[in-house]
């Protein structure tokens, strides 16, 4: 089942069920008006808005309308909790090795995460705005899922059961803001803005064998300025899965239905560090700053520069057939507006 938020009805906007094809979708008020709603209610919601589906795919829905990913808001477009993780333990390797030192033990058993702003994501066709690009503005593509309600102290087993909806994130990060704030010793704040998700949020079935082990077991497709940056797949070297994620935000505190756990950084291994851009015959990257984790590594300093005013990102992810599963992210970085 596959489903979005149309940027019309309020704050929230409206939800709509979307047909596996992306070309149509049908508003469903009278089974739930938003996605929070829906997630709130999901063992009544959940049965109908996939009959919803089944029809749309048949051809056979009565109120269907032509689907168009620029109208749609991110599918919530602000949510109890956005909590991001760092499973792809290669990138955090790369940052440590930049400036000579080692991942701690704990790393490979404890996972990473910080708690980001969630009372207001920008839609997947927004400007990516900042006031100034020498905050050294990156995109970051990651996975994100959206959970049910999940009791405290959850088994990884129990997670994966409360798993409703995943979906893909740009997760911007203004990368020369970070070291001030990390100093301080109480994390990201400033340094990560509002975060972009996919037009489509799907469910766990939806994706057949591509999803197993609560991982997504794709190719991550990133474009910067509609050249070729990263391909990694979703599913290799990824230290921790979903439902160890989701086990880990719960160990202390009860998981709200609509709360937002986020992969980190997509970031596969390469035998050599000289073959990782695509460019190389490597599968790239899904942020700049490891790019210029590389080129310090390679050359003794970065020679990729963040991103600029006028600069696009389309972050997307395809079946086997060639299929976009979520509609495409695709931001152009702007510089925000002065209050009127």
């Amino acid at each position: 089942m596959k489903l979005a938020t149309l940027k019309t009805g309020g704050r929230d906007g409206t939800l709509v069920v979307v047909s596996r094809d992306l070309t149509q979708c049908q508003p469903v008020p009278h089974i739930a008006r938003t996605l929070q709603a829906a997630l709130d209610d999901w063992e009544r919601t959940a049965p109908q808005l996939r009959e919803v589906y089944l029809a749309l795919n048949n051809g056979a829905a009565r109120h269907a309308q032509p689907f168009d990913e620029t109208q749609c808001h991110s599918p919530l477009p602000r949510a109890y909790q956005w909590a991001d993780g760092s499973a792809y333990l290669n990138h955090v390797e790369l940052v440590r090795r930049a400036r000579n030192s080692e991942v701690p033990a704990s790393f490979w058993t404890d996972p990473l995460m910080y708690q980001g702003g969630s009372d207001s994501f920008v839609g997947p066709r927004d400007p990516m705005y900042a006031l100034s690009e020498e905050w050294g503005i990156d995109l970051e593509a990651e996975v994100a899922v959206i959970t049910g309600d999940v009791p405290m102290g959850a088994t990884p087993e129990q997670c994966a059961k409360a798993i409703r909806l995943v979906m893909l994130v740009n997760d911007v990060s203004l990368r020369n803001l970070i070291p001030a704030e990390l100093a301080k010793g109480f994390g990201f704040f400033q340094s990560k803005p509002a975060s972009a998700f996919s037009p489509v949020a799907v469910t766990p079935d939806e994706l057949g064998d591509d999803w197993r082990d609560s991982k997504l077991h794709l190719p991550l497709l990133v474009q910067v300025n509609a050249r070729p940056f990263g391909k990694p797949n979703a599913g290799v070297d990824m230290t921790f899965n979903f439902s160890q994620l989701v086990a880990h935000l719960a160990k202390t505190r009860e998981i709200e239905a609509g709360s937002i756990v986020g992969s980190g950084t997509v970031s596969n291994k390469h035998d050599s560090l000289h073959g990782s851009s695509i460019g190389k015959g490597g599968v790239g990257y899904c942020c700049i700053a490891e790019v210029r984790m590389v080129e310090t590594i390679e050359s003794g300093a970065p020679k990729t520069g963040f991103l600029q005013f006028g600069d696009t990102v389309r972050i997307e992810m395809e079946d086997a057939r060639g299929n976009s599963i979520f509609g495409a992210i695709e931001q152009t970085v702007a510089k925000y507006p002065k209050p009127a």
